[in-house]
């Protein structure tokens, strides 16, 4: 008995369409960080310093992020890592 027809075969096709759909799907639920400026930044940062959830230690030049207890000296760098945490909890709220 002969073989499966190579042209007959699909199953590359659908490995390949679901790769697509998974890709996208990732895309869709990723939060997009590169988007933060040095304005927009500030005015994160500002936004959690007044909200209570970033604290500035003046002697040691950081920010605490209070929730997660990291220690930042980039506000750009706080304003990214506080976006990826809330998505993160927001996804393990799913």
């Amino acid at each position: 008995m002969p073989g499966p027809v190579p042209y007959d075969d699909t199953s590359a096709d659908y490995e390949q369409f679901e790769k697509a759909q998974l890709a996208q799907d990732l895309d869709v639920a990723r939060v997009n960080t590169a988007d933060i400026d040095d304005a927009a930044a500030q005015n994160i940062v500002n936004d959690l310093v007044g909200a209570d959830v970033v604290t500035p230690v003046p002697e040691d030049r950081v920010l605490v992020h209070e929730p997660s207890g990291g220690a930042f000296d980039s506000i750009t760098q706080l304003a990214v890592f506080h976006r990826g945490w809330t998505a993160g909890r927001d996804a393990d709220g799913e």
